[in-house]
């Protein structure tokens, strides 16, 4: 399986500092980042480790369902994935990502309600993003259209 590859170019301190984040592997963008905004409730055109976290982990959970749909005798006709990715204070000092909430529609053929939840929960649990963010609360509201 290959890897693939980002960097950051930062200049300055925390507050007064700023940077740029390049997905290297793809060439599909680059994107500014700066702590005020990313602590700020308006991130004001700038991205932030959470938003990239919440592209990633919606993407490779679409993904999962998707195959855990087929496997389970359905076809996915449309699935829509939002994360909401939470940071917050970590007890021993600084920040942690807090929480994340899942949540899907799906339009389905082949699966009742109860076969696309079944699916939806062993989406959550074995997309490689949730595995690798074990430690983190994650939730998940699912529902068919």
């Amino acid at each position: 399986m290959p890897t693939r590859t980002a960097r950051t170019a930062w200049n300055g301190t925390l507050n007064e500092g700023s940077g740029q984040v390049e997905l290297t592997s793809s060439g599909v963008g680059t994107y500014d980042v700066s702590f005020p905004k990313r602590a700020a409730d308006d991130a004001q055109g700038t991205t932030s480790p959470e938003e990239l976290i919440a592209a990633a982990h919606t993407s490779c959970y679409a993904m999962q369902l998707s195959a855990l749909i087929g496997e389970a005798g359905g076809t996915p006709v449309a699935l829509h994935v939002t994360a909401d990715v939470t940071l917050g204070p970590d007890s021993d000092g600084g920040f942690r990502i807090s929480g994340i909430a899942l949540t899907v529609r799906g339009e389905v053929e082949g699966l009742d309600e109860s076969g696309f939840l079944q699916a939806a929960q062993a989406a959550k649990a074995t997309c490689p993003v949730s595995k690798a963010l074990t430690g983190t609360e994650i939730t998940l509201d699912a529902a068919l259209d």
